[in-house]
């Protein structure tokens, strides 16, 4: 079904559905028109109507996924081990890891391990005198395979855990608590419900290769949406919060429910801080630059850069609008500041520019992780004074209180990306991320650069001699 045959009510639930995917903003701002245009006025209608018609470009369609990747859950590895042990496969969920470590476990005791967890093929299989005395009359061949089988099944389960935890963390960067939003609570204030949509939509756009920033979120859609939650005495300012905790909404909270956020935000930051400390343990860095060293995992570290750096801002936004900002008097642990590539870091040289002053703040403090877990002490004034070294403000960077909301941002529609670039239409963007263009590798399928038309490419990228061009 199209969106222009979509009912009020199934468009709030798509928007709904929308939190926890990756839909474009001008999709979703079709759907917000579905469900609230006709309580608009004439000038909402306009704003909202030119990013809902921007939704038809190309029939409708893009080159780029409208979701995050899923991780795949273990239906094929339960049915290989339910058909090798004769059991029925029912009560396993195939997507919850606890419940295929269950499952495993089980079979490893089926098998005669000592500890279900040890499945080593070498080290922790029985020998024919092993398979006797605990009663399993099976061949050698037999019980390999079934141990092979109990062995992919466990690891499975620790992957697909990994995986979802992954998935998770790049939602809560992108989005907040947005994901974790009842479907009740959102259907009964659909103002809210389509501030929050179209909004965590907007976050959630890809990066593009650029040097002059990422658009603000928050734009004139936005704003139009977000002004019809202010005029609403009824508005659900908890749902709200949980995707757009700045000072303005979180004022309106209780003190039960700021303490509520205070602990989530926390929590998120201290989980995330012991995984950038694992990454950072196992990797060599470069604290003063930051640039991509071969090695690096720079998909891993940057991912839990944003998500660290989300509940950090969110946390701060939070002690502030509780009153408690003095707090970071005692301790105040830092941002944490993603890899970037190389090829961007020499294209910021090559036109005059060098690292983010945020750069060389951080290299100024303690790792935030040391002074998460108290190893490291970081007062305000230090950070402070590295701001001030850095030619930094630390308030209006968000160093040392919320940061300083910038412009409203103007609506324009979502680019074709492929690795950052933007392509001129979704076809080409599919041609060229298919041969592996931008990729940083060999291009693939005998695509030959030439051959591409020079309008295609929309994006400024940097040349041979530190040009800029298209």
């Amino acid at each position: 079904m199209s969106i222009a045959d979509t009912s009020a009510e199934e468009a709030l639930v798509a928007l709904h559905t929308s939190l926890d995917e990756r839909r474009r903003p001008e999709e979703v701002a079709h759907l917000v028109l579905r469900v609230v245009g006709g309580r608009l006025g004439l000038r909402e209608r306009m704003t909202l109507g030119r990013a809902a018609r921007a939704a038809s470009r190309w029939n409708g369609w893009s080159s780029m996924s409208a979701d995050f990747a899923r991780p795949v859950g273990g239906a094929r590895q339960i049915d290989a081990a339910a058909r090798l042990f004769e059991l029925s496969r029912g009560g396993i969920d195939p997507d919850d890891p606890v419940s295929l470590l269950d499952f495993s476990a089980r079979l490893g005791e089926a098998l005669g391990a000592v500890d279900p967890a040890r499945l080593d093929f070498l080290r922790d299989r029985l020998n024919r005198e092993g398979r006797a005395a605990a009663g399993i009359e099976l061949s050698k061949r037999q019980y390999n395979r079934r141990f092979r089988v109990t062995q992919r099944l466990s690891a499975k389960a620790d992957r697909l855990a990994v995986e979802q935890r992954k998935r998770h963390l790049t939602m809560v960067a992108r989005a907040g608590f947005a994901a974790s939003i009842e479907r009740g609570r959102f259907l009964a204030d659909p103002s809210a419900g389509c501030f929050v949509a179209y909004l965590t939509a907007k976050r959630k756009l890809r990066r593009e290769f650029t040097l002059s920033g990422r658009d603000n979120p928050y734009d004139d859609v936005a704003d139009v949406l977000f002004k019809r939650c202010v005029a609403n005495p009824a508005t659900d300012w908890w749902m709200i919060a949980q995707a757009y905790p700045t000072p303005s909404v979180l004022a309106r909270l209780t003190d039960a429910q700021r303490g509520e956020l205070l602990g989530r935000w926390w929590a998120t930051m201290r989980h995330v801080a012991a995984l950038l400390k694992r990454v950072w343990s196992a990797s060599e860095f470069d604290q003063a630059t930051m640039i991509v060293r071969r090695g690096n995992d720079s998909s891993t570290w940057n991912l839990l850069c944003g998500t660290y750096n989300t509940a950090r801002a969110a946390w701060i936004a939070t002690l502030d609008a509780s009153g408690s900002l003095g707090l970071l008097d005692a301790s105040c642990p830092g941002k944490a500041m993603m890899l970037i590539a190389a090829d961007l870091a020499a294209w910021h040289r090559s036109t005059g520019g060098g690292p983010h002053p945020d750069v060389g703040v951080w290299a100024r403090l303690p790792l935030p992780w040391d002074v998460l877990d108290g190893t490291a002490a970081c007062s305000r004034t230090d950070v402070e004074a590295a701001c001030a070294d850095g030619g930094v403000d630390p308030v209006k960077s968000g160093w040392a209180g919320p940061k300083t909301p910038a412009a409203v941002g103007v609506f324009r529609p979502t680019p074709e990306l492929v690795h950052g670039v933007s392509i001129a239409d979704p076809l080409w963007a599919a041609m060229l991320r298919t041969g592996g263009a931008f990729s940083g590798k060999m291009v693939k399928g005998g695509l030959d650069r030439s051959l591409i038309p020079v309008d295609v490419v929309v994006s400024e990228l940097p040349k041979p001699g530190g040009h800029v061009g298209r």
